[in-house]
């Protein structure tokens, strides 16, 4: 058995239930991304990018067969719209490599009052656009799944773009996203938005204060105005 075919239809027996290894291997890689953009990694990514993959397949369990047979195409739409997002992300770190000075891919900055308008107006119309499309799709719980694939996309758009607030529509991303993955099956997933979402509490902290640190440090024009002997 080749290592693609094992991680095909690899399962985890726990109690009476079978889980994907694809659905715990996907979620690794999730959790890896999540550290590396902590971090203001341009890995954090293609990382993402490849968990985005073996999950899309993970949640069309009625599709691939999988043991949870419930299509949760929400939260395997959301992969496809993560893999493009990240396309971007990718492309837009790797332009603003070490512009913040300290290493970083991007230098953290609140949101303009004009994006966060932006943020709740794409959060009101695609929450509305997708539950209808989810229900057509008879996807499980089509409302909850709408605003998980909604705020995911915002979160990381602003992850892109360097917002500080991205790391607040995870959080909640993840009060919504755990009931709903609980009631579906998907136990490795629900758990790991536990954990994300405590991650998104302590990287919210850290990117408020590396944002502090940045804004405290000499500027170019600071450096050249201490030097002048006038």
């Amino acid at each position: 058995m080749s290592w693609l075919t094992w991680l095909i239809d690899a399962k985890l027996q726990i109690g009476g239930s079978e889980i994907l290894w694809r659905e715990i291997v996907g979620n690794g890689f999730g959790l890896a991304s999540a550290l590396f953009g902590m971090r203001r990694r341009v890995a954090a990514w293609p990382v993402g990018m490849i968990g985005n993959i073996l999950l899309f397949t993970v949640f069309l369990g009625g599709v691939f067969h999988a043991p949870q047979d419930k299509d949760l195409w929400g939260q395997a739409g959301r992969q496809v719209f993560f893999f493009a997002v990240s396309a971007y992300g990718w492309w837009r770190w790797r332009q603003a490599r070490n512009g913040a000075g300290d290493g970083g891919a991007v230098a953290p900055r609140w949101a303009t009052w004009r994006e966060r308008a932006g943020i709740l107006v794409g959060a009101a119309v695609g929450v509305a656009v997708f539950t209808y499309v989810l229900g057509l799709l008879g996807s499980w719980g089509p409302l909850a799944d709408a605003w998980i694939l909604t705020g995911s996309i915002l979160a990381t758009y602003g992850m892109a773009r360097g917002w500080v607030e991205f790391w607040l529509i995870w959080i909640a991303v993840d009060v919504v996203g755990v009931p709903l993955l609980l009631s579906a099956g998907y136990y490795p997933s629900a758990i790991l938005y536990i954990v994300y979402g405590a991650f998104c509490v302590l990287g919210f902290v850290t990117w408020i204060r590396v944002r502090a640190r940045i804004a405290a440090m000499p500027q170019p024009a600071d450096t050249v105005a201490a030097g002048d002997p006038a």
